[in-house]
């Protein structure tokens, strides 16, 4: 019998035994779960901050895009309308240019009249951002701003060089409207070896 009450603390022993490591794998337990869970929670804050960000940076991108927008609007919205006006503008300018100094004796006040809207439409052109490109004959030509409408050898000129201007230009904010047209240089004639 000595050797079953042995036994039986033996089992009284390791239960015990087994006791504490469950209480101590337990206690273990609860520590790495509140880690984790603290863990989380900390990249979860971290995933929502990161959202968080990302879309008050879209907001902003936004209002910014429709800020550019609405000025290029303000701007440049005009543009057809302006397309559309730049045939009167060339008619008054043909109808001045066309007018001999009889005509301007015999209807002083027509031609007057003529002059004083022609300023009125650039003096509305200039308040919509909408300014003449008038190149002069030398200016260098610039495909940017001009339309070379031909090109000819002419003595005494570099290549490129504008001879002619036959259409006035014009540009609305920073970009062109309509190109001014001129002839251009090929450079002087070439020099035959006698």
């Amino acid at each position: 019998m000595a050797n079953e009450r042995d036994t039986d603390d033996l089992d009284d022993a390791f239960l015990d035994d087994i006791e504490a490591i469950l209480d101590e794998d337990e206690e273990i337990g609860d520590e790495e779960i509140e880690a984790d869970e603290t863990s989380a929670l900390k990249a979860e804050v971290a995933e929502l901050k990161d959202r968080l960000l990302r879309a008050l940076a879209d907001a902003e991108n936004i209002r910014k895009r429709a800020e550019r927008d609405r000025r290029d609007a303000e701007v440049y919205g005009a543009t057809r309308f302006a397309r559309d006006l730049l045939p009167v503008h060339d008619s008054f300018e043909r109808a001045l240019e066309s007018a001999t100094d009889a005509a301007r004796a015999a209807a002083p006040g027509l031609l007057e009249g003529i002059e004083l809207t022609q300023r009125a439409l650039l003096a509305a052109f200039e308040k919509a951002k909408i300014l003449p490109i008038a190149p002069e004959p030398g200016d260098r030509f610039d495909p940017n701003l001009h339309q070379a409408m031909f090109e000819a050898p002419v003595p005494g000129t570099k290549a490129g060089e504008i001879i002619q201007v036959l259409g006035q230009g014009f540009t609305i904010g920073d970009r062109l409207l309509r190109p001014a047209q001129v002839g251009v240089s090929s450079g002087g004639p070439a020099v035959r070896p006698s």
